[in-house]
């Protein structure tokens, strides 16, 4: 039986003998079981003790506070502890639902959804979703870069912290990182939000934002590079493909006199760190050295 069908189950007094063993091999039992107990010695305190101003006065002056005018203390206390034990319980059986997926440098991972939709991620890269409610919201927080193929069905929304992705089904990249919020459409139809900005791409188009800079245009490939351990660029600063750098390879990159606006259009292999700064380095005129603690320095080249 499923932990949350026994959690249920235990709340309302219907486990079976066997069941009751199984809950009480769930880690979090005894959890849930301090807070039953927390709850239901939760009581009222007597206003005799800790009212308010006019009980207080009361008590100063020789009277009593009606029976009757303090009745409905307790039951309130009461369903305030029921709502508490709620709430709490909510958390611990739904938000535990909550699926994170995340990568490391250089490391690149491909994960199904609970509706077949596939989901590749990038370095660097964080996904989390509701498995629980995912049948009534598909859903998906993401920071870092991931391509979509979207199984057909209700709508489909990416949420990262500079925009937003909403698809009924199709083919998709978004990249964020940092202040750089991005979109390329491969198949179908995406509504992106970010800020004032509400636009509907189409297959083959793209969507920028970087630093406030706002840019849209067509797609070069027809599939995202990166899942071919390529990253491509069109006209992205160079500071931009060196962050992107690090994050396939565990270098840290230093640029010395180099303008780190300088817009680079091209790309580099994930597989061999000499080839991928030659590819960035030589098309702009720059030069790289290799130093200890796999730092590399890149400064214009000596002519």
């Amino acid at each position: 039986m499923e932990r949350n069908d026994l959690i249920r189950k235990w709340l309302t007094g219907e486990l079976s003998p066997e069941e009751s063993d199984a809950f009480e091999a769930l880690e979090e039992a005894s959890f849930y079981k301090e807070i039953i107990s927390d709850a239901a010695a939760f009581s009222a305190p007597d206003l005799a003790e800790g009212g308010n101003s006019t009980d207080l006065g009361n008590l100063l002056s020789g009277r009593r506070t009606p029976e009757r005018k303090r009745n409905w203390i307790r039951p309130m206390m009461r369903v305030a502890s029921a709502l508490l034990l709620g709430v709490a319980l909510y958390y611990f059986l739904f938000q535990q639902e909550l699926v994170r997926v995340e990568t490391g440098v250089g490391e690149k991972t491909a994960i199904t959804l609970p509706d077949a939709s596939s989901v590749t991620l990038n370095a660097l890269t964080e996904i989390a979703y509701n498995k629980a409610d995912w049948d009534k919201r598909r859903h998906v927080q993401l920071e870092g870069e991931a391509f979509f193929d979207v199984a057909k069905g209700a709508r489909f929304d990416v949420e990262s912290p500079l925009g937003s992705v909403s698809v009924l089904g199709t083919e998709f990249n978004v990249r964020q990182r940092g202040r750089v919020f991005e979109v390329r459409c491969f198949e179908g139809q995406v509504k992106v939000v970010s800020g004032s900005h509400e636009l509907v791409l189409g297959a083959g188009e793209n969507f920028r934002i970087s630093d406030g800079g706002v840019s849209s245009g067509k797609n070069t490939y027809a599939h995202p590079q990166w899942t071919n351990n390529i990253s491509d660029f069109q006209r992205v600063p160079v500071a931009e493909v060196f962050a992107e750098l690090e994050r396939q390879y565990k270098v840290k990159v230093t640029l010395e006199e180099v303008s780190s606006g300088q817009l680079f259009t091209g790309g580099f292999t994930h597989e061999n760190l000499e080839l991928a700064l030659k590819s960035i380095t030589e098309p702009l005129g720059l030069e790289y050295s290799k130093r200890i603690n796999n730092e590399v320095r890149v400064k214009p080249r000596e002519h």
